[in-house]
């Protein structure tokens, strides 16, 4: 054994830049849609169609006392989703999409945006204030979320 060293190979998370179809569907700019560009990069389908239906559910979704003023009730999807809502949940599964909780109160976090602590398969990570669409270890979205794959994932869908 002698002369032999060991390694262990670590690979940093692939990333690739996809706007899920925002500037192909004639919108302009940046804005606060990840979770329009999450699922209609996960579930395949049409920027403006996803749009549309989560601006339809945040339009219609009950306002409470904790919602925010400034898309609640609101028919758009460009100011943030509240994917807590049951509404989305809903949508989540008619798309075909199971919840896979990776987080419970007091256990700290423990699975990362890091390929080797996500499956393989369609997924939409929700992390910190963000959702992103990570296909089979691969962040697609318009900018790289991990922090360096320190960033804890709270759950995510996975396309069944």
């Amino acid at each position: 054994s002698e002369g032999i060293t060991h390694y262990t190979l670590h690979f940093i998370m692939e990333f690739n830049f996809n706007d899920g179809g925002r500037a192909e569907a004639g919108y302009k700019g940046t804005t606060g849609d990840c979770v329009t560009r999450a699922v209609a990069i996960a579930a395949e389908l049409p920027y403006k169609e996803v749009y549309d239906r989560l601006a339809e559910g945040n339009a219609k979704q009950r306002i409470t006392k904790r919602s925010n003023k400034r898309k609640a009730g609101v028919k758009t999807a460009s100011k943030g989703i509240s994917v807590r809502r049951k509404w989305y949940k809903d949508y989540m599964k008619e798309l075909g999409f199971k919840w896979v909780p990776t987080m419970q109160i007091g256990s700290g976090c423990t699975v990362h945006l890091k390929a080797d602590e996500l499956p393989k398969g369609r997924l939409i990570c929700h992390v910190s204030r963000h959702s992103v669409a990570v296909i089979d270890g691969v962040i697609n979205d318009t900018y790289n979320p991990s922090r360096g794959e320190t960033r804890c994932v709270y759950g995510y869908w996975i396309k069944q």
